[in-house]
């Protein structure tokens, strides 16, 4: 075949477009080729995303997890989406490995057949890996990673003192130990800073109790019933909560994440030392947050943003240091990583990828989002409004978080936000019937809203039962 000047240029772009779509194949973020990046996924438990000190806690010492904020990208509306059980890590981390919400199985675990994280990642040639606490997890997805272990006894990992140190040690004998050729995805899901919170004294010792803020929404006693006010979260601290108390819970919460963070530096340097830091790819979150005090309560089982809201970091190869404040799940990681690494993500996931925000090709993810949490609540947020529904007690708040982050002053009442929350209202039965939630948002015959606390013999019933339920 013979070529006229125009026809061998027109010829010679079509091959150079050809190599530059070749190379795309073998990016993450970036402009130049790269080998397909190890992916370390660092996922704690009960960790609200006001905890680290990069991210605007002035307070709280985490140097390595600001190291992971000061060099990758920050999402600052990632969120849990609820869950079906009290122990709300069951439900998330299930809704993260399987990338769907827990309206899509019955009981408490998502089955593991594919598609799942793990299996996914394997089909994208990754050696996987998971180690992680025994209790309130997704134990059939799990069993799915090549390497699957567990913690000996989560309580004594959580009171030795060294927070995380058992699985750290764990990942940095893996590492130095593994001869396969095939790039690393290691799940390391950590069962700290969960009570009971105990830290090496050298860990307290970076903290004066009584110079600890209290949070900003601290309350004594939520305002009313959210249907589960006597949970065993609720039982760690007695009524009216002090703000004496509060300090105490939260200068052991601060210890373990500081201790936390210090194992975690142990690992990332062993990378270094490797020589695999710059080509792993580190995701940092957590299962949920906590209250601790927020509010006047102290655990997960609710929708505020100190129970639901979680830091969400991404660091490495291609991806750039920035923030977005777009709206993302958890469970939208997994299809995000399959865009990563250059996997097709599996039809019929309810997570999305956010991939593009990462890129900065676009800065929002989804319009809003939805949240569950058993019978007795349901919320919706957008990028400026959040309204929580109490179904048992026909009851809903409305927080405007441009002005109040805090979710501090509910407008609900307000005449001028009849239409907002009419609106609003709308949106989440809409998504209710996306998912599958069958929960009636209004209650033909309410319960009473009114909350007394327990004391005397009821107090005393009520924790004898949680303590038997947890042995």
């Amino acid at each position: 075949m013979r070529f006229n000047g125009t026809s061998l240029h027109r010829a010679t772009q079509l091959i150079a477009i050809s190599f530059l779509f070749l190379a795309c194949d073998c990016l993450v973020l970036g402009k130049e080729p790269v080998r397909k990046p190890n992916v370390l996924f660092l996922f704690t438990d009960d960790q609200r995303a006001d905890t680290i000190g990069a991210l605007g806690n002035p307070i709280i010492k985490t140097p390595v997890m600001d190291s992971l904020v000061r060099r990758g990208f920050t999402f600052r509306n990632a969120y849990c989406l609820g869950g079906n059980s009290g122990a709300v890590c069951t439900p998330s981390r299930n809704m993260l490995l399987s990338g769907k919400t827990y309206f899509r199985w019955s009981g408490q675990q998502a089955p593991g057949d594919a598609p799942n994280f793990p299996l996914t990642m394997k089909d994208a040639g990754y050696l996987t890996y998971h180690h992680g606490k025994r209790g309130n997890t997704a134990v059939n997805i799990q069993e799915r990673f090549e390497i699957n272990k567990y913690l000996a006894d989560d309580l004594e990992d959580r009171i030795d003192g060294e927070p995380g140190r058992s699985i750290v040690d764990g990942a940095i004998t893996f590492l130095k130990d593994r001869k396969e050729d095939r790039p690393f995805f290691m799940y390391l899901a950590f069962g700290n800073p969960h009570d009971p919170r105990v830290a090496a004294q050298k860990y307290l010792d970076l903290y004066k109790r009584d110079s600890i803020p209290l949070p900003k929404n601290f309350l004594p006693v939520h305002p009313f019933d959210n249907g589960e006010m006597t949970i065993r979260d609720e039982l760690l601290a007695p009524w009216p909560r002090t703000e004496n108390e509060i300090r105490r819970h939260l200068h052991e919460y601060y210890a373990v994440i500081s201790g936390l963070d210090y194992h975690i530096g142990r690992l990332l340097q062993s990378l270094k030392e490797q020589g695999l830091f710059e080509n792993t790819v580190i995701i940092f979150s957590s299962d949920q947050g906590l209250a601790v005090g927020s509010h006047g309560l102290m655990g997960k089982q609710n929708l505020y943003d100190d129970g639901m809201k979680v830091p969400l970091i991404f660091s490495g190869p291609g991806i750039p240091h920035g923030k977005s404040d777009a709206l993302v799940y958890l469970h939208d990681i997994y299809p995000t990583v399959c865009d990563l690494v250059g996997e097709k993500i599996p039809a019929g996931l309810d997570g999305v990828s956010f991939k593009p925000v990462l890129s900065g090709k676009t800065k929002t993810a989804r319009d809003s989002l939805f949240f569950s949490y058993l019978n007795v609540q349901r919320a919706l947020r957008d990028h400026d409004w959040k309204l929580i529904r109490y179904p048992q007690i026909n009851r809903t708040q409305l927080f405007d978080l441009r002005v109040d982050p805090g979710e501090i002053q509910d407008r609900s009442g307000e005449p001028s936000q009849a239409k907002r929350i009419a609106r609003m209202m709308t949106e989440l039965e809409k998504w209710q019937a996306r998912l599958g939630d069958t929960q009636s948002l209004t209650s033909a015959d309410p319960k009473d809203p009114h909350f007394t606390p327990p004391t005397g013999e009821a107090l005393s019933k009520l924790t004898k039962r949680w303590e038997e339920k947890r042995k």
